[in-house]
Formats: C-alpha cells, sequence, structure tokens
C-alpha cells in the first residue's frame, strides 16, 4: 500500500469534537453590519433594536366614517331622546389638517383616518345620526370619551422599541418600519462564501459527458444551501486536480470572501491536493481531518486567517449532512440568524437497519402512514446519490457504538422542513417505467406520491404490515404457473394492471447474442467468462426470473444489483456490464437489443382497509381512463 494511503484519517475525531475544535479555532463570530433602504431589506436579519422616532399615529385620527364631536353633548340621547347638534361646515378627510374647532352643541363630518378637530373627544358613527334640512343632524347613542379614536402614539410611542436585534425581516416588519418613517434599516451583511468544486471528472450541468466523468452537482447545491442559510454565495465553477491553478482560486476565492466552501479532494489519495493545499492559506489551518460520521468521514475542517475553509467530501449527500450539520450552524451564527429549529417526529421502522460502529450515522428515510402511527422506510442509496435527499422526509441518528436499529424500533426522525406533509398515496413494490403514466396524472392534480422501488417481494410485506396504499408485483407462482393471485391474503385484494415482456437486453451487435434463441445467448454468455451481467436487487420479481435463468450460477457482474430497469439498461449502454434483464420498453428507448424471454403480468396488491382513501379511489379511476390505457399501449404495455 502506497504511504498516502497508509496515513488516511490518522486522526479521526468525534463529531462533538469536532465542533468544538472548530468553533475553538473560529472564536467569537461577529456579523458585519451594513445600511440598507427598507425596500432591500426583507429577508435580513435586524443588526440593532428599532425605536420609532416619532408617535405612530402621529396625531388624534377618527376610526370610523362619521361625525366629531363632545362626547358630553350626547348625554342622554337614545332612539326615543335624540341629540341635535349643527353642523360646522367642514369635512375632515385623510390627509387634510382641520380648520375649525369643535364648540358646544357642534360636530364635524369626518372620514376613518381623519385627524380629529380640536375640542372634539369622541366620534360617533354615521350610521346613528340622521340629516336634518338645516344643516343640523339628529344624534340617536350616546358617546363616551375617546369613542372610535386612535390616539396619537397608541400604536407607538416615540422611543418605543419597534423591533429587536436578530429578527428576522418579513413583510409584516416592513409595514411596521414603513410605519414608523424609517426609511433605512440596519442589518446583518450576508456573509459573502465562495464555493468550489474541485476533481478532474466534474462536468457543469449543461455540458456533455465524456467518458469517466460526471456533472457536478455539489457546487450548485451547496451554494443553493449557503443561499438557505443566510449568505451570500457565489460558486466558481469545478477545476481540476491541478496544484498551481487550484491553489490560485483558492486564495483569490478567500480574499474576497468571509467563507471558503470546497468538495471534493479530502481523502489523502494521489489526486486529493484540496486539504494538502488549504494547509497553506493561511494559520492556524487545518483543525480537523476525519470525523467518525456517516456519512462524511472525510470533512476537513480549518481557518485561515480568521476564515472558516471547509472541504465537504465529494459524494452528494456526505457533502449535505456535513454541510448542514457542521457548517451550516457556523454561517447562521456569522449571518446573525438563530439556529435552525429541530423538528422531530416519533417512527418506527419497519425493517432492521444496520450500521457499522465507531460511526455516528445519518440514515435518511421516508414516512407513510401504518395502522399503528408513522413508519420509517430508509431510503439510502449511498453518499454518492444525491436523489435520495428528494425521496426522504428526513433522518435518524444512529450512535457510534451501534450496530444497528433493530425491526420495530421507535425512533426520532429530524425533519428536512419544519412542515411535514404526509404522502396522500404511498405504493411500495416493483419498479415500472409504466407506473409513470398513471402517477402524472395524480401528481398534476395535486397529490403527494411516494412511490419507493423496493422490489416486489418487499412491497408485498410492507402491504401485508398495511404500511402503503398498494404494491405493485409480478411474481410467478412455479406451481400453479399464475402470477401474483397465489401471493395474496384475505387483507389484500389484486387490481389488474398490465402485461409487459422481461427479456434479455444487450448491445445491438454483440455476436454473443446473435439469433431468436434467448437460452442459447444466455448459454454462449455463460460460458464466456470477459461477458459480464448486471442483475437486479434481492427481492425484485426481475431478480426471481435471473435465478430461475442462472440456476445457482454467479458470473461475473452477478454482485452489480441496480434497483430499476432503467439501471440495467444504463450499465449495458455504458458497457459496463454485457447483458441483463429488463422489459421491451426500457430496451427500446435505450436503443439496445432485445431477447423475449416471458411476458408477466405487473398487477397491484391493494390493501384492504386503505382501499376507501380518496387517493387510492383517484388512482384506481386513472389506471382505467381510456387515455391512460392508451399512452401504455404506447410505450409498448398491453394494460388489463
Amino acid at each position: 500500500m502506497t504511504p498516502h494511503l497508509q496515513d488516511q484519517f490518522l486522526s479521526v475525531v468525534s463529531r462533538e469534537e469536532a465542533i468544538a475544535k472548530f468553533d475553538a479555532a473560529l472564536g467569537a463570530l461577529s456579523p458585519r453590519q451594513e445600511l440598507l433602504p427598507l425596500a432591500e431589506s426583507a429577508g435580513r436579519v435586524l443588526a440593532r433594536d428599532l425605536s420609532a422616532p416619532a408617535d405612530v399615529p402621529p396625531f388624534d385620527r377618527s376610526g370610523v366614517d362619521g361625525f366629531a364631536l363632545r362626547a358630553a353633548d350626547l348625554t342622554g340621547a337614545s332612539a326615543a331622546n335624540p341629540v341635535i347638534l349643527r353642523l360646522t361646515g367642514e369635512e375632515i378627510a385623510c390627509g387634510t389638517a382641520p380648520r375649525l374647532s369643535i364648540g358646544p352643541g357642534e360636530a364635524s363630518l369626518i372620514a376613518t383616518g381623519g385627524p380629529l378637530p380640536r375640542g372634539a373627544d369622541a366620534v360617533v358613527m354615521v350610521e346613528h345620526t340622521d340629516p336634518l334640512p338645516d344643516g343640523r343632524i339628529e344624534v340617536r347613542r350616546a358617546a363616551l370619551p375617546g369613542q372610535f379614536i386612535g390616539r396619537a402614539g397608541s400604536d407607538l410611542a416615540r422611543g418605543e422599541v419597534l423591533l429587536r436585534r436578530a429578527t428576522l425581516i418579513g413583510a409584516r416588519e416592513i409595514g411596521m418600519i414603513a410605519a414608523a418613517g424609517i426609511g433605512e434599516v440596519p442589518v446583518f451583511a450576508r456573509p459573502r462564501v465562495a464555493v468550489l468544486s474541485t476533481g478532474d471528472e466534474l462536468v457543469a450541468p449543461g455540458q456533455a459527458l465524456a467518458p469517466a466523468q460526471i456533472h457536478d452537482a455539489n457546487g450548485p447545491m451547496i451554494a443553493a444551501a449557503c443561499a438557505e442559510n443566510g449568505a451570500e454565495a457565489r460558486f466558481l465553477g469545478a477545476f481540476p486536480d491541478q496544484a498551481a491553478p487550484l491553489e490560485a482560486a483558492m486564495r483569490a476565492a478567500l480574499q474576497g470572501a468571509d467563507m471558503l466552501i470546497l468538495s471534493g479532494g479530502t481523502s489523502k489519495g494521489a489526486g486529493d491536493l484540496t486539504h494538502r493545499l488549504v494547509a497553506g492559506l493561511g494559520a492556524p489551518g487545518i483543525v480537523v481531518h476525519g470525523v467518525a460520521l456517516k456519512p462524511g468521514k472525510p470533512l476537513c475542517l480549518a481557518v485561515c486567517n480568521g476564515k472558516p475553509v471547509v472541504v465537504l467530501p465529494g459524494f452528494p449527500t456526505s457533502a449535505m449532512f456535513t454541510f448542514h450539520d457542521i457548517v451550516a450552524p457556523v454561517l447562521r451564527r456569522m449571518a446573525g440568524l438563530p439556529a435552525r429549529g429541530v423538528h422531530e417526529v416519533t417512527a418506527t421502522l419497519p425493517l432492521r437497519l444496520p450500521s457499522e460502529t465507531g460511526r455516528t450515522e445519518f440514515a435518511m428515510v421516508a414516512l407513510s402512514e401504518g395502522p399503528e402511527g408513522r413508519v420509517a422506510f430508509a431510503t439510502g442509496k449511498g453518499s454518492g446519490a444525491v436523489t435520495s435527499f428528494a425521496q426522504a422526509d428526513g433522518f435518524v441518528q444512529i450512535g457510534a457504538l451501534e450496530d444497528h436499529l433493530p425491526e420495530g424500533s421507535k425512533v426520532q426522525v429530524q425533519l428536512f422542513t419544519p412542515a411535514l406533509r404526509m404522502p396522500d398515496l404511498v405504493i411500495a413494490g416493483s419498479h415500472c417505467t409504466g407506473l409513470d403514466l398513471v402517477l402524472g396524472p395524480l401528481a398534476g392534480a395535486g397529490l403527494q406520491i411516494r412511490s419507493l422501488a423496493i422490489g416486489s417481494l418487499g412491497g408485498l410485506q410492507a402491504a401485508l404490515r398495511g404500511e402503503c396504499d398498494l404494491a405493485p408485483i409480478h411474481l410467478l407462482d412455479p406451481a400453479s404457473g399464475s402470477f401474483n393471485t397465489p401471493f395474496l391474503t384475505e387483507t389484500l385484494e389484486l387490481l389488474p394492471g398490465w402485461q409487459r415482456m422481461q427479456g434479455l437486453v444487450f448491445r445491438k451487435g454483440d455476436p454473443r447474442f446473435a439469433g431468436d434463441d434467448p437460452q442459447a445467448a444466455l448459454a454462449r454468455a455463460l460460458a464466456d467468462p470477459d461477458c459480464l451481467m448486471v442483475s437486479r436487487n434481492q427481492g425484485a420479481g426481475t431478480r426471481i426470473l435471473i435465478d430461475q435463468l442462472l440456476k445457482g450460477a454467479k458470473p461475473q457482474g452477478w454482485l452489480n444489483q441496480p434497483r430499476s430497469h432503467t439501471a440495467v439498461a444504463a450499465a449495458v449502454v455504458q458497457e459496463r456490464a454485457d447483458w441483463g434483464v429488463t422489459i421491451a420498453p426500457v430496451a427500446q428507448d435505450a436503443g439496445l437489443g432485445f431477447l423475449p424471454l416471458a411476458p408477466e403480468h405487473y398487477d397491484f396488491a391493494l390493501v384492504r382497509s386503505r382501499m376507501e382513501r380518496p387517493a387510492v379511489k383517484a388512482f384506481r379511476e386513472t389506471l382505467a381512463l381510456p387515455e391512460t390505457r392508451q399512452a401504455l399501449e404506447r410505450a409498448g404495455f398491453t394494460p388489463a
């Protein structure tokens, strides 16, 4: 083993120690302040207490349309005994200063918001008066002093604190500041964060990929996460693993920023330059490199001449977990924002959740409603999978000394967003591209849909436990030769879906798959040790078919077990595998060769206790629509 790999992560520390060391090196963080025009202050954080420079309102004003008068003149007034008052002839509107005072037995017409004239101490509503033909009014109700009058300073008195420091300014706060006559607002400046990605394999989204390249997801994602936490983020692009230009870019970025965040190059491999370059950017330099987290072990934390410098792991899930857990709290302090609140719900794990001892692990989960409350399905696809976030509602934490969480455990799920909306429809089971044709209209109608590709057997078990609404399955019973029905119990009902053809998929022109006989082609493939296969995940209906074909054989590539038909096709197209088993529509879309093996029924096991749910009814209705059936036929499926 080479020396640069032997010294990998020699100083791995716990999560708590990493945070303590980083905070100690940063010292007291004092957010910068700036003065902004009121119109630009929305979404910013108030940097100091804001006091009213004048009374609000600045004068006594009427709260209704009516007449300003003296309350004493209406003593004893009633419908049976009205009081008659003389009108001054003045009509007081908003923005018009009164010219005439109110004497005994007098009244002036006044609009809502109009300033109260001198001598008046009450207002009566116009509905309680009747006009007389000689310039007088008849008042049918008595009044108390101060009635329907908003006194000067009743909203805010001069010198009164209007808003407190650290208040997040929104529309309501803007209204209060404007009413107080304040045109410029002292706010905390947004910390300037420079974001760089590193790696020879990275290509900007929108550009074509060469072999062994991937699109840069980390850079745009981290910049957006910085903005969500009060920063002004500037993504500077992806840089190759070349020391001189990368170091120049890092130094230039740090010079004009309050924080520098990079991703990739933390693992101390031969091409991992980032952490080595960070060490030379300024004192004290790297304070933590390696944290006992999963995902997130390669995290590197540094402070260079008073500025935080962070190198996040290159895998997207690792990068985002470590950012939100360790970096975001620092960024929020720099922005003057309060710590983000922790929002948790309790749920039950339907299956054992394994872990490894020695590292605190964060496992993403998707929530659904089971018979006895919330259920948390693990959704992790590995630290390189960015789509795990889209499917998850939150995560559970597994302690460093635990090697698993047992089936049936009650766990605390930390939510990604404060407002949890449980899905209207939960589908767990086999993957099929045809399912999107049914779910698309439902999503367009506003239904929240969760679709978990956990295989036919996994979906069937979830349905039997009552943890989903329906389970897509394509399971063949060898004894009867029937699909799906033999696997149901009295708690489930079968909803016919469609038929589809499973077959061998390969790159066109491969001589090992010449001819029309799939069994002969399979025999040639198995006889060639260089012919790589791609399998499917345990529990998938397609995996059962594959195991029947292989009859116990485990050729090269058998351990490559993706969760979807499209992933199988992609592996063959990209020459990571030479053959696999998938469905005809996917093979056709991918431009691959296809040898049919057997037609199968892709149906839905409905949970009887959940069949009256509106979303389940909507699913059944959509599946039966002529336009849905036509769409399935166009895609290569045969509706039941």
